[in-house]
């Protein structure tokens, strides 16, 4: 992890401890990226409490409970799977703050309108779901990194 993203999850941590609060991931195109940065943290188990990597549909509905009929109508990439996937990490925890990932990070999979390096981000935060859609450039890595980030910016942005 660089210095960057472990100081954005040191942040997080700072920021969810100083109001009491758990964290859980959901994440599909980072698989499981957010997770480890915040593991990563020494002390992070006062403040992260699990995380779901659901890179298939099935598990997106099975452990988030995502409609199947969403995912078929938007698209997994969609502002309403991230949405719903935010809501469904916080909802089957016991966190009080949750964040998904669901995107393209290539170098296939893009269709009309989602490019290679579309990522939807959802923050659910004491109940109230935010979505966001950032069209990253570079290769499958650089993609999966600058989600990372920019997932735990938002929280940073959402705590604050």
């Amino acid at each position: 992890m660089n210095k960057a993203t472990e100081a954005l999850a040191i942040n997080v941590g700072t920021a969810l401890q100083h109001k009491g609060w758990m964290l859980a991931t959901a994440e599909s195109c980072t698989g499981g990226g957010v997770a480890q940065a915040v593991t990563d943290i020494a002390g992070s188990s006062a403040w992260f409490d699990r995380g779901f990597v659901t890179y298939s549909n099935a598990a997106k509905t099975a452990m988030l409970g995502v409609p199947a009929a969403l995912i078929a109508q938007h698209g997994a990439v969609s502002e309403e799977v991230a949405a719903a996937m935010a809501a469904g990490a916080a909802g089957s925890s016991s966190a009080q703050v949750a964040v998904s990932t669901t995107g393209i990070a290539g170098p296939g999979g893009a269709v009309p309108g989602k490019p290679v390096g579309t990522v939807w981000f959802g923050w659910s935060v004491a109940g109230v779901v935010q979505t966001e859609r950032v069209i990253f450039d570079g290769d499958r890595q650089a993609v999966r990194e600058q989600a990372v980030a920019h997932a735990l910016q938002g929280l940073l942005r959402r705590l604050a």
